[in-house]
């Protein structure tokens, strides 16, 4: 058995993908699946704001495709949304601020339901869970799980209209978040009856140092049966090279307004 570290890779069967939007843009992607069964269930992922560094590739989600598909049997799909770039490629368009990325969150959805895959979640990171907020709530999603969210663009409708589909939403807040902590994401979330809110000690916005507990509630909710995900690996591990993105460290984002 060796250690799963914080770049290691796990066998799965991933490919580049290709979305199409209402609009008319192409975004690029990657769905990676379970290399030897199928899978249990889907993560549709909503990255953090792609003005302040935030990409396909931010740190907990290039995890979760490195290592969910071995450990948990979970199908990820993450993409760069309009005017997003990554080593993947730089996908059509221009940021919008939340607005024309509705098409990019519709279209997510869409491959994912044409692709057949299983139990589809959305995971959204700040700016990623207000897009899940606004545009998510949609017949083919699960539920939802939000990492960091600031309820910047999220209304208290947006709120409503999830309380009122009953569908499941998790809100992980970071202790010490730089824009919405534990007790007011509570209160925030009260539109929501059904919503979860699970503060995070020590936790800050980025997850730097926590994006195992990140994945471990993950999978708590989509693979109950994966959790807790194990810390070490018998079979066949790769490494990554995370060293095209040394400018969107945690020191990118010093001095920032937005989430």
């Amino acid at each position: 058995m060796a250690p799963i570290r914080a770049n290691s890779i796990l066998p799965a069967h991933r490919e580049d993908i290709e979305l199409q939007t209402a609009d008319g843009l192409t975004l690029v992607g990657e769905l990676a699946l379970p290399a030897d069964r199928p899978p249990v269930a889907t993560l549709v992922c909503l990255h953090p704001l792609p003005t302040h560094g935030g990409m396909m590739d931010s740190h907990v989600y290039r995890k979760a495709a490195w290592r969910l598909p071995a450990l948990a049997g979970l199908a990820v799909l993450r993409f760069n949304s309009r005017g997003t770039s990554s080593v993947r490629g730089t996908s059509e368009g221009a940021f919008d601020n939340g607005d024309g990325e509705r098409f990019d969150v519709a279209a997510a959805i869409e491959y994912a339901e044409f692709a057949d895959l299983p139990s589809i979640w959305l995971v959204g990171w700040s700016f990623g869970t207000d897009l899940a907020l606004r545009y998510g709530c949609d017949p083919g999603i699960v539920g939802a799980l939000l990492l960091s969210p600031p309820l910047r663009s999220a209304t208290e409708e947006d709120l409503r209209v999830w309380g009122r589909s009953g569908k499941p939403v998790v809100a992980l807040v970071p202790e010490f978040d730089d824009y919405l902590r534990p007790a007011e994401a509570r209160e925030r979330f009260a539109a929501i009856p059904q919503a979860e809110v699970i503060g995070v000690d020590g936790a800050k916005h980025l997850w730097v140092g926590d994006a195992e507990t990140v994945l471990d509630e993950i999978v708590r909710r989509v693979a109950p049966d994966s959790y807790p995900l194990p810390r070490e690996w018998a079979g066949e591990m790769g490494s990554g090279d995370a060293s095209a993105y040394a400018d969107r460290t945690v020191a990118a984002f010093q001095n920032r307004d937005e989430p």
